[in-house]
């Protein structure tokens, strides 16, 4: 989709320098602007016409191009009938928090008809990211790639290649999705499968209608090609692979990894990969394909593949590709493999001494039916309602932004008592829960939990079985984090295996199937930050706290004050 040369042209024609601004930013390199309008068209995929939202009437929305230490500044202006935010997933908002983008923790919403500008510095971060709507599941179309190339004159830890392309995972619903979620929420039951998934919002010869609707990467023989993968996805985790080829990769959410060469990967929505396939295989037309990874039990899911064309010059056009084979659904070795080859490129400094310690459980819970009207709003398991929890509290969404509540001392928006632990033990995994004496259902309520500026911080993500087991993949908005530790079962201290050395750094961890995982960071960025589960429905169900890290005592410590046009609710 877009190489080195496409960047070039961008740099000349979209940046120039800058030196003074009104707040005290971190310093960068240049200012590049971008206008999003926030717009409906109609598609045609799947033997069927809808209407969806979009970015510049663009799916994928536009590429954002930068360079390492530039400044970005977006107009959104929303000209659709429903509430728009954009998250700049993995973007660490380095003094920036107004501009993260998740509604009602640090914005309200951007209403019809108004607009609102984001403005950040990409602060000694490069690498692939991707910006997305962060309210209901718009996300399912409003969703685009961020490419942050190193500094000039600065090359790649890796060998260069001859092209680059962006490669989005995504899933499709025939279904208006703002109307799909209410409908969701307010049965109590499970969300439905995805009617296709897409690679570049193509599904592939696999579905109805798609024959012709499919992704293409013309490559020469002999060369080496760098795929940016982004899992865009609403509710399902995927693995990708290339038919006969091998996958090496060099990064991970953002940061260099080890080299580490496998037939496949697997990206939990909101991660990303960039991955090194040479085009050493006879000439053909092989298949790039995308498939389910379910971990959870007695769960419907979309189990057709997508496929896109790895074609090389020289093959006839219209032969059939060779396909690509992927692991079975339900493979948690093969996602483990993956996560076991991701290390940091060099040595890292692990926080070692840790300040604050929590504990999360993760999970979802059935609670008692509460409805008059139980066969219309309880089709949960047990005609229950299905909720979804850290530490057993299901977050609710408060009716101000959490930041804004924070920053200007509203009250009953939010309570600062998020527990460090959960309130009972039991064997998460193999346990019986709702048995007594464990009642698991969740506890509802908009809890934050207030770390002090420059703190070591260490959080254990523990999976549980209250439903079903399944691997849930975290995001912790303004931070990336080193992933030390995971395993499976119940994290014991005494026997859990840490890599202090060389861990990977991320933004998106993928908390095992019936296990857990442990990560540390330093609590340098001053705000109000979003931790979920980047599944849309169990974000949606309240799976996920807020951390609130206090102001330090320095220039650069201090959260400046909100922007001008920040949206009201």
């Amino acid at each position: 989709m877009a190489n080195l040369l496409c960047f070039s042209v961008l740099f000349l024609t979209m940046s120039f320098s800058y030196c003074c601004m009104a707040h005290k930013w971190p310093a960068g390199g240049s200012t590049r602007f971008y206008d999003f309008k926030v717009q409906t068209m109609k598609v045609n995929k799947l033997c069927n016409t809808k209407e969806i939202v979009t970015i510049n009437k663009m799916f994928p929305g536009p590429i954002v191009y930068a360079q390492e230490d530039d400044r970005i500044i977006v107009k959104v202006t929303n000209e659709t009938p429903y509430n728009a935010t954009i998250h700049w997933h993995g973007v660490r908002q380095k003094l920036s928090c107004w501009f993260d983008g998740p509604s009602y923790i640090t914005q309200c919403p951007i209403q019809a008809g108004a607009s609102f500008t984001y403005e950040f510095t990409l602060v000694q971060q490069k690498g692939t990211f991707f910006w997305h709507a962060h309210v209901s599941w718009l996300r399912a179309t409003v969703y685009g790639a961020i490419v942050v190339y190193p500094k000039t004159e600065v090359p790649y830890p890796f060998e260069h290649p001859y092209e680059e392309h962006i490669v989005i995972l995504g899933e499709y619903w025939l279904r208006d999705v703002v109307q799909l979620e209410r409908e969701v929420l307010a049965s109590g039951g499970a969300a439905p499968p995805a009617d296709a998934f897409t690679i570049n919002s193509h599904p592939g010869p696999n579905y109805n209608c798609s024959r012709n609707d499919v992704y293409k990467i013309d490559v020469v023989p002999g060369k080496t090609y760098l795929l940016r993968l982004i899992n865009a996805g609403l509710n399902m985790e995927n693995f990708f692979a290339i038919a006969y080829h091998k996958l090496t990769i060099v990064e991970a959410d953002a940061e260099y990894t080890k080299p580490f060469t496998t037939d496949r990967v697997m990206l939990g929505p909101g991660q990303t990969m960039n991955v090194l396939v040479t085009a050493n295989q006879p000439i053909g037309k092989y298949s790039m394909a995308m498939g389910p990874y379910m971990s959870a039990q007695n769960i419907s899911f979309q189990n057709i593949s997508a496929i896109a064309y790895f074609q090389y010059s020289g093959a006839v056009p219209n032969s059939i590709s060779l396909p690509a084979k992927l692991p079975s659904f339900n493979d948690n070795l093969a996602a483990k493999t993956v996560m076991d080859g991701l290390r940091s490129l060099n040595p890292v400094n692990v926080p070692k001494e840790i300040d604050t310690e929590l504990f999360v459980t993760v999970g979802l819970n059935v609670n008692k039916c509460r409805s008059k009207t139980p066969r219309n709003n309880c089709r949960g398991m047990n005609n229950g309602t299905f909720a979804a929890s850290m530490n057993n509290i299901s977050f609710v969404m408060p009716t101000v932004s959490i930041l804004e509540a924070y920053y200007k001392k509203i009250g009953g928006q939010f309570t600062v008592d998020f527990p460090g632990a959960p309130l009972r033990f039991y064997d998460f995994v193999n346990g019986a829960p709702n048995n007594a004496p464990n009642n698991t259902q969740a506890i509802n309520g908009t809890r934050t939990k207030v770390l002090k500026f420059g703190s070591k911080v260490q959080l254990i993500f523990q999976d549980t079985s209250t439903v079903t087991t399944e691997n849930h993949p975290i995001h912790l908005h303004g931070y990336s984090f080193y992933v030390v530790g995971y395993g499976t079962g119940n994290y014991n201290p005494q026997t859990a295996n840490f890599n202090l050395i060389d861990p990977p750094y991320m933004n998106t961890i993928g908390v095992p199937v019936g296990g857990w995982a442990a990560i540390r960071f330093v609590a340098d960025n001053p705000g109000v930050w979003f931790m979920h589960c980047h599944l849309e429905i169990h974000q949606s169900w309240g799976l996920g706290a807020v951390l609130i890290v206090e102001n330090g005592e320095g220039e650069l410590e201090t959260l400046p004050h909100p922007p001008a046009d920040l949206p009201r609710c």
